[in-house]
């Protein structure tokens, strides 16, 4: 019995197991095209930073938004007491309270004739 030698060609295993083995991208892969996975890979970080950088952005001017808004509606809180405090009424009453002896003027202010 002689043994016959095979000449069918070895199976291909499946692409992950070939992935693992180093039989579809090797070393050879990258020594070849090293100028091309090296710009690809720039492009790569270049996008997943600018992404970065823009999500980042966005969560500050939303944040800047919310204190604008709280500062808006302060200011007009403050604005409103000023112009209560403002009325004449309110003033002398002010006065009043604290005790400073200061009267409202009944004659208006006038010029003194210059010679």
């Amino acid at each position: 019995m002689s043994k016959k030698s095979s000449t069918k060609p070895k199976q291909k295993g499946s692409i992950a197991g070939r992935l693992i083995y180093g039989q579809v991208i090797s070393s050879d892969f990258f020594a070849r095209h090293w100028l091309k996975v090296f710009a690809i890979f720039t492009v790569i970080m270049v996008f997943i930073t600018n992404k970065y950088h823009c999500q980042t952005k966005m969560e500050e001017i939303r944040r800047l938004n919310t204190e604008l808004e709280i500062v808006k509606t302060e200011r007009m809180r403050v604005r409103s007491v000023y112009m209560s405090r403002t009325r004449e009424s309110e003033m002398q009453q002010l006065v009043d309270s604290l005790g400073l002896n200061l009267h409202v003027q009944q004659r208006p202010p006038y010029k003194l004739p210059s010679r």
